[in-house]
């Protein structure tokens, strides 16, 4: 099969869909790989780098587009990709559709199949090609949120862990899952006050085995939401339903109330976030304020830290992609349940049920598209 990796477009990323390692693994299997010149420059991977794995180096993002039948990158495509997508080809990576209308009527027009990283499963239900990033956005959520907290940049002048004699700041944590397990253990590793409210009890026995009495866990009812978030100096949005738009745990209202100089960031913002006054930002201007709250709603996080982003998703990634370029796409789905949960858009079909629901857009089964 002929792969494709062109270089992100979005602002600030530089992450890149595959490593030089990974481009060799391809080539030993038969297939040929074209990667644009510069792809990942930024983070220290040269042009030379993939010649010399082997992979064919392009100068524009065209060729890229044009020659391959398989597309990985790491972000959604940009207005200016649109053009580039086409009937047949696979387009591999990171969709996050439920908010984004105008992608998914680019997808569907142009007629490829798009699989979405974020919805590939596992054996057990995990998302394992979220989950890489999920560590770096949960860690990053922490140190971002610190960084905002202090009186240059808006905050309240709070240190999370507090000195003697001093409090520690109140961190809210809204959901256990990956995100929310490596923001707490930054969280307790810097000595905040961390509360984790999460809607499964049985997460939350989970997170108190794993935490102790470091970390307060809580079932989220309305009261408690109210009390500890007005209470709080930093709130980490961390909820997420596969595939789906985010809910909402904190209102436009409960903002109002909040401490002056207070922090939210929203690392569920790049399925439409899970705060009501969230929008999403950029790593060119992180941050705004709302009712004296700083928000951080930066819509792909992990790309601050690349280099470390790039390898990380490349050891969850490359099984997948040798999956579809061994198999052709067709077979490779029926053959792979996990990765067929990955595909939202099969030649014009919306195939994934949360993707229509949150857009209202007509649905297909699979099973119905593939036969």
């Amino acid at each position: 099969m002929l792969i494709g990796v062109p270089k992100e477009v979005k602002t600030h990323e530089y992450r890149v869909g595959m490593t030089p390692s990974s481009v060799r693994e391809a080539l030993s299997r038969g297939h040929t790989v074209f990667v644009q010149s510069n792809a990942a420059k930024e983070i220290g991977i040269s042009n030379q780098d993939f010649i010399n794995a082997g992979a064919k180096v392009v100068e524009t993002a065209e060729e890229v587009w044009r020659n391959a039948d398989l597309i990985v990158k790491v972000k959604e495509p940009q207005e200016k990709e649109y053009s580039y997508l086409r009937p047949e080809q696979i387009l591999f990576t990171y969709l996050h559709l439920a908010p984004d209308r105008k992608q998914a009527d680019a997808l569907i027009k142009s007629g490829c199949s798009a699989i979405a990283y974020e919805t590939v499963t596992d054996d057990k239900g995990g998302l394992p090609l979220l989950a890489p990033m999920s560590m770096v956005a949960g860690r990053m959520s922490i140190q971002c949120g610190a960084h905002f907290l202090e009186i240059s940049k808006g905050g309240r002048g709070q240190l999370l862990g507090g000195v003697p004699g001093v409090p520690a700041a109140k961190v809210i944590i809204f959901g256990g899952g990956i995100v929310g397990t490596n923001a707490a253990k930054m969280a307790v590793g810097l000595g905040a006050d961390v509360y984790i409210f999460d809607l499964n009890p049985q997460r939350l026995s989970e997170l108190d085995q794993i935490f102790g009495t470091s970390i307060t866990t809580l079932y989220p009812t309305i009261d408690i939401i109210e009390e500890k978030v007005i209470e709080a100096d930093l709130v980490i949005g961390a909820v997420l339903v596969p595939g789906a738009s985010a809910p909402c745990v904190i209102s436009e209202n409960l903002v109002k109330k909040m401490k002056y100089g207070s922090v939210l960031v929203d690392v569920s913002i790049d399925q439409g976030g899970c705060f009501e006054t969230s929008r999403g930002t950029t790593h060119d201007n992180p941050s705004y304020i709302v009712h004296d709250v700083i928000h951080y709603c930066v819509t792909n996080m992990p790309g601050a830290v690349a280099r470390t982003s790039t390898y990380a998703l490349n050891n969850s990634t490359l099984p997948f992609i040798m999956n579809i370029a061994d198999k052709g796409l067709r077979e490779s789905l029926l053959a792979d349940r996990n990765l067929a949960n990955g595909l939202n858009i099969f030649s014009g079909n919306v195939v994934s049920k949360p993707v229509s629901v949150s857009l209202g857009l007509p649905y297909k089964s699979i099973k119905d598209v593939l036969n």
